[in-house]
């Protein structure tokens, strides 16, 4: 089994290794996604209608208002958040998000992700080293 390396920066801490759920699309979790159950829920999105609970989340960035550092917060209380998230440029809405749920998170990864994972890859997110490790 070989693993592709891919370095990135350090957003929030943490390990973890799951199955990644790719968009295309900045996405706002104000909105945009039920903490309840960890679905889409902007008609207009890439992702409507699919459940991020429990996968590497990997988008462009985020949008939207500073409300949605508080729902990633809910949802990870309520357990339906992504195992982590990988951005290609995270802003400080997601970011925050991120830290305050202490879900691993990355960015400005040295290799295009959105061109090289494919839905359902399985990835390894080491946000404590910036590494993201594609497993084959």
């Amino acid at each position: 089994m070989t693993s592709h390396k891919i370095k990135c920066r350090k957003i929030s801490r943490g390990h973890v290794t799951g199955s990644v759920i790719i968009s295309q699309e900045p996405l706002s979790f104000l909105g945009g996604a039920d903490p309840q159950t960890g679905n889409i829920t902007d008609r207009e999105h890439d992702l409507y209608q699919q459940n991020i609970s429990g996968k590497i989340l990997v988008i462009p960035s985020g949008k939207g208002s500073t409300v949605g550092s508080y729902v990633i917060f809910q949802m990870a209380k309520n357990k339906t958040a992504p195992l982590a998230i990988i951005a290609l440029e995270a802003e400080p809405i997601i970011a925050t998000g991120a830290i305050m749920a202490s879900i691993p998170m990355v960015d400005q990864p040295e290799e295009d992700v959105l061109e090289i994972l494919k839905e359902g890859d399985r990835v390894e997110v080491d946000a404590d080293h910036g590494i993201i490790k594609l497993k084959k």
